[in-house]
């Protein structure tokens, strides 16, 4: 009996290892190709609607998408409300009256939905926003690869302490990067 659970114990660990590496999230820039094909038109028409009504919010947005990858990952954590579960990033010293954007994204998550609901994640709508805001003034452009999902728990204490700012020292900026 020993020897039989040792080799079940050995079967399933082998088994979790190489589901684990089977299970990696595919990004593509195709993503939504066959789920929701208007969403990246939705996604550029409303960033240039809200930048052509005040042309810095191409800047906010872009600034959204470096303080949602920045503290656990591109999982759109940053757009989490404080709840019962939940102390929300946006509270977070250098993003409190600092990030904007959040009503832009709100609104394109609501115009993406209403076309695909539950399809297109608000981590991916994030990503895509700040490239599109990058060209509607000029900007480069960049493949964006899709298919991120949304993150269902906040890291306010990462982004309090883990976020750059203002007046970091190279040193201290060099160990955040």
């Amino acid at each position: 009996m020993g020897f039989r659970s040792r080799r079940s114990c050995i079967f399933i660990a082998v088994f979790l290892i190489l589901s684990s590496t089977l299970c990696e999230a595919k990004l593509s820039p195709t993503f939504y190709d066959q789920t929701c094909p208007r969403a990246l038109s939705t996604i550029r028409k409303a960033v240039r609607r809200a930048v052509s009504h005040e042309r810095r919010m191409a800047a906010s947005l872009i600034r959204l998408h470096f303080h949602y990858c920045f503290v656990q990952g591109c999982d759109a954590s940053i757009l989490l409300d404080n709840s019962s579960t939940i102390q929300s990033e946006k509270n977070a010293p250098n993003n409190l009256n600092s990030v904007r954007g959040y009503e832009v994204i709100d609104n394109i998550k609501s115009k993406v939905e209403s076309m695909c609901p539950g399809i297109v994640s608000c981590a991916d709508i994030v990503a895509v926003a700040a490239r599109d805001s990058s060209v509607a003034v000029s900007g480069p452009t960049w493949i964006v690869k899709l298919g991120r999902r949304d993150s269902t728990t906040s890291g306010l204490s990462q982004a309090a302490t883990n976020l750059p700012g203002f007046r970091d020292s190279l040193d201290k900026l060099i160990t955040l990067f």
